[in-house]
């Protein structure tokens, strides 16, 4: 039986386990999507979106859709996972089931809880009706799929005029006590007018065993509202990361995701943005750094609706051995979108001859007075630079991890948490395997 035909299978189970209330529109919902992911199937390498991205090397474990048991982990196993020195609020996981030992979560004054509680509590309810499944794309299968299973994860709702004191953190640990698992997160964040808040999102797995992860996150900004949100992607050889991110921004709204993807055997990322407003801001970061044979996909739309709006996207990527690289940036500007700024840039350094990037920036534009662009590069490590270096007594290794660094730091730059850019430095300097003063 393949992964398609045992979800369909699971799918009648799943929904005897959450219940069906005929009172509320979450059944129809799930039993929608789900009609659409059974349909359409995963996406192949077809469809243009999966062109350079082929789904087949994870598709054919034998996952687990249930985990078999309620998995328990220790602190002490998980710390380093954590950003233990910055105080902040914490939503975990583990094998997608929520856990209060290692959780922080509040209602006082705004909610920082569980989306399985959300969608069932009657006071919540207005919440769910408006906001749950309004912008996640229809016509992905993938998507689909993670509504149709959609249970558990996390429910942030931040009122108007609030500034959270500490940033949050969202941590699925994947325990790999089973051979293979499926998880299907989904994550509902609404941020009211006028009011900031820093969110960190990391799947982790504990060990190599295989685990495909299905993430689905739907982010609304209200009028003039801050939102930086960080994702950290460093996972295990077995694990595979499909992460699809939904932004709608009303005027005046600043929104800034930045995502490091520097480990996992597939990581997909679709981030799209969606600008109701005028005056709003969109920013866009990444950092990629693989090797063996893995793959980062990062698939990334904007769409500007109404004028005077900027976007602003920049995406680096270090690829050594076998790894491969795909970006597929789009940036739409409606008619109606007049004065709009929107800038795209995607740098890529290959490190060996079998390393491989497949690169497609485009800018459809419909209105006149715009001032758009975009660019791509491909290339080496710059032999005249490293020739310096290593002539001011700088040895071969160190100069090269030098040179990749400051190739990033433009990128890195935009971390506004000095917690978490000190991490992220340690991680490259991981990555690049040197020894060198990087939280600087």
């Amino acid at each position: 039986m393949d992964l398609k035909d045992k979800l369909i299978t699971s799918f009648l189970a799943f929904e005897n386990t959450v219940g069906t209330d005929t009172e509320s529109d979450i059944h129809d919902i799930r039993s929608e999507a789900f009609s659409h992911f059974e349909a359409n199937g995963f996406p192949t390498k077809k469809d243009e979106e999966y062109k350079y991205t082929s789904l087949s090397s994870i598709l054919k474990e034998d996952y687990n859709v249930f985990p078999k048991s309620d998995n328990a982990v220790e602190y002490a196993d998980v710390k380093n996972y954590f950003l233990h020195d910055l105080d902040s609020y914490k939503i975990v996981f583990i094998d997608g089931v929520y856990s209060s030992f290692l959780s922080e979560t509040t209602h006082d004054g705004f909610d920082v809880c569980l989306l399985g509680s959300a969608l069932k509590k009657p006071k919540y309810k207005p919440v769910i009706d408006h906001y749950f499944n309004k912008i996640a794309c229809k016509k992905s299968s993938v998507t689909s799929l993670n509504t149709a299973f959609s249970k558990e994860g996390a429910y942030i709702n931040i009122p108007k005029n609030t500034v959270l004191p500490k940033p949050i953190q969202i941590i699925h640990f994947a325990t790999g006590n089973e051979s293979a698992i499926m998880l299907q997160p989904r994550n509902l964040i609404v941020v009211g007018e006028n009011s900031h808040v820093q969110i960190i999102e990391r799947h982790q797995c504990l060990n190599d065993n295989a685990v495909l992860t299905n993430s689905v996150t739907e982010i609304f900004a209200a009028k003039r509202a801050i939102i930086d949100y960080y994702k950290i992607q460093n996972d295990k050889k077995g694990a595979s990361l499909i992460d699809n991110t939904y932004i709608q921004q009303l005027q005046q709204s600043v929104v800034s995701v930045n995502t490091f993807s520097f480990g996992g055997k597939l990581t997909r990322n679709n981030l799209e943005f969606y600008q109701e407003g005028e005056y709003c801001n969109s920013v866009l970061n990444g950092i990629s750094i693989i090797g063996d044979k893995q793959l980062v996909d990062n698939h990334t739309l904007v769409e500007h609706k109404k004028p005077n709006c900027e976007s602003h996207e920049l995406y680096k990527g270090i690829y050594f051995d076998s790894a491969t690289g795909v970006f597929n940036g789009k940036v739409i500007v409606r008619k109606e979108a007049q004065k709009t700024n929107a800038f795209q840039q995607n740098n890529n350094i290959l490190i060996g001859d079998r390393a491989d990037i497949n690169a497609k920036p485009q800018l459809e534009i419909f209105a006149d007075d715009v001032k758009c662009s975009h660019g791509c590069t491909i290339g080496q490590l710059d032999h005249s630079a490293l020739f310096y270096l290593r002539s001011r007594g700088i040895p071969k290794k160190e100069a090269n991890a030098l040179l990749l660094y400051a190739f990033a730091n433009d990128a890195l730059s935009k971390i506004k948490i000095p917690e978490l850019k000190t991490r992220i430095t340690k991680l490259i300097a991981q990555k690049l395997d040197v020894d060198l003063g990087f939280g600087i």
